[in-house]
């Protein structure tokens, strides 16, 4: 099969298959996706459009011979084919022009068509205008009427100690039974044209209904056409699969990504899967962070459901990169800093690997570790919050007021009462609070300082990431300096104005940010022993006393 290459690994094969959701990269990997990017390199034919950006994924694999070799896969199509030699085909090829898929969404262009020439139809655009002239010139006449009944009133208040007050009543009345009277005219007149459009647009809408049932029912036959093998040789749909995962309706493009094609394409010819992984190649995409050559983890929208089926794995709760628990070596390092404090409730002295930089009262500033939570997540792990409460189980209070990721040290504040709680939030929402972190950056910063604007939203498809999304994201904004560059590498202070998730993260990463990942972001760049990232410095309003308040935790890297 000339999608199986040969390879001679140049470092000892992984003893298990690793998580596609969280993995470092073994050598064989790297070695294959070479073997990719030269081959790809070889290909004028699909230059332009993969230098763009394309997501590939190797799959390393022994055959029935014991031979190692590897598969290579893209993500959806090149050139509007799924079938390119060298590489693995398609879990499902519905691309042909004469076939089922092709037919139908030819239909579906043509109703489309058919709406936008509707939508687009000059008397209907006329009405349209007629009616917002006519709501204009309403408006602007019940403006003035409501301005002669505010004059008229003055003029009343004037007469009030010499007119007859029955004579001033009976004017008021009138003339805001005049102001009813009008309006009700002018949504008449209105109502005429209005009636006419919508009539127009009964069409729009039953066409517009009639796409929708028909781009549902295409894209139900779509997955259930995708039947994805697993391990055992046992076979489901797309619809299925998801149904049991999470009850919901798979994802566009779901089972057109690299890990599902690469194992559907091993467990079809018999071949042991070894290990895998999966590279962008060419530009760095808008939303996402991509980078050339860099490696990165299975999307979670489309592929967790797909791949715990296909490998019999729950990699829902599994450990991974994005939510891995603290190693022995770290739980032992973090326990060497931490203070020991009198008795909790359970009588029982505990190490508490978290160090108390302030405390009152009201509020208490505490320096958190990395590899800690600051809230409780799915797994249960320990965070700021529930070691907090060990201590302080009578505290009423939400405790938090603001997080810090949990691969993220630094200073962190705390309230002890619901009131200082809400006042301190108050004060990051109207961003009083100055924040000052400290990062290492992978790659040269060329300007002294700057300044970067770049809205932000969730991945839905994969999260927790986050994507620049300038149409339906947040206002983020971060100003950094640089501190010094050496060695390849950039230390730098981050001012962040605003607050969201992943903020200085994607800001230092992403290719109209800094386009330099922070030193151990193994989200938005490469792992490392640690996130090198330390929010140092904090001032704030103290909640009660209105003093200002300034703390600094200097970063041990």
């Amino acid at each position: 099969m000339t999608m199986f290459h040969p390879i001679v690994p140049s470092a000892p094969l992984p003893e298990t298959m690793n998580n596609p959701f969280g993995y470092e990269t073994s050598p064989v990997c790297e070695q294959a996706a070479r073997e990719v990017m030269a081959h790809l390199s070889a290909s004028p034919q699909w230059k332009e459009e993969i230098e763009n950006g394309k997501m590939f994924g190797v799959l390393v694999v022994k055959n029935e011979k014991g031979e190692t070799g590897f598969l290579a896969a893209y993500s959806g199509q090149i050139g509007g084919r799924s079938d390119w030699d060298w590489f693995v085909p398609a879990v499902f090829d519905y691309l042909q022009e004469d076939g089922y898929f092709k037919t139908h969404e030819r239909e579906i262009s043509s109703v489309n068509d058919r709406i936008c020439e509707l939508e687009n139809d000059e008397q209907r655009l006329a009405l349209m205008r007629q009616i917002e002239q006519m709501k204009v010139a309403g408006n602007e006449e019940a403006k003035a009427f409501k301005k002669a009944m505010k004059e008229a009133k003055v003029a009343r208040d004037l007469r009030r100690y010499t007119a007859d007050p029955d004579e001033l009543i009976q004017e008021s009345q009138y003339q805001k039974a005049e102001y009813r009277r009008l309006k009700k005219r002018l949504q008449k007149e209105i109502s005429v044209f209005e009636k006419e459009l919508a009539k127009a647009d009964e069409e729009i809408s039953r066409l517009k209904t009639m796409r929708r049932e028909q781009s549902d029912a295409l894209q139900q036959w779509l997955f259930s056409h995708f039947e994805m093998l697993n391990v055992y040789g046992e076979k489901r749909d797309l619809l299925a699969i998801f149904a049991d995962f999470n009850g919901k309706i798979p994802p566009s493009g779901a089972g057109e990504c690299c890990a599902p094609k690469l194992l559907q394409c091993a467990f079809s010819n018999h071949l042991q899967p070894i290990c895998m992984a999966e590279f962008w190649y060419g530009a760095s995409p808008k939303a996402e962070i991509r980078h050339h050559g860099n490696f990165y983890p299975a999307c979670r929208g489309k592929c967790l459901p797909i791949l715990s089926y296909m490998l019999d794995k729950n990699f829902a709760v599994e450990e991974t990169l994005i939510t891995r628990k603290l190693t022995w070596r770290s739980k032992i390092l973090s326990a060497v800093k931490t203070v020991l404090l009198f008795p909790f409730p359970s009588l029982r002295h505990k190490l508490f690997p978290i160090m108390f930089q302030y405390e009152d009262d009201y509020i208490v500033v505490v320096r958190k570790p990395n590899g800690l939570l600051t809230t409780p997540s799915d797994t249960k792990k320990r965070s700021v919050y529930s070691l907090m409460r060990e201590r302080y189980p009578y505290w009423d209070t939400p405790l938090t007021v603001h997080r810090l990721d949990m691969a993220t040290s630094g200073l962190l504040i705390l309230g002890k009462t619901r009131q200082t709680c809400i006042a301190l939030q108050r004060q990051f929402e109207n961003r009083t609070v100055e924040k000052r972190y400290v990062a290492i950056v992978e790659g040269d910063v060329p300007q002294q300082r700057g300044t970067i604007s770049l809205p932000l939203r969730r991945n839905v498809l994969d999260r927790p990431r986050q994507i620049v999304d300038y149409e339906n994201g947040k206002a983020a904004l971060t100003e950094y300096e640089v501190l010094l560059r050496k060695n390849g590498r950039t230390r730098l202070a981050l001012y962040p104005r605003t607050g969201r998730t992943h903020q200085l993260r994607v800001h230092c990463a992403h290719r109209d940010g800094l386009g330099c990942p922070i030193l151990g972001d193994d989200l938005y760049g490469h792992k490392a022993d640690r996130l090198y990232l330390h929010a140092e410095y904090i001032a704030f309003d103290h909640p009660v006393t209105g003093e200002r308040m300034t703390f600094e935790w200097l970063a041990e890297f």
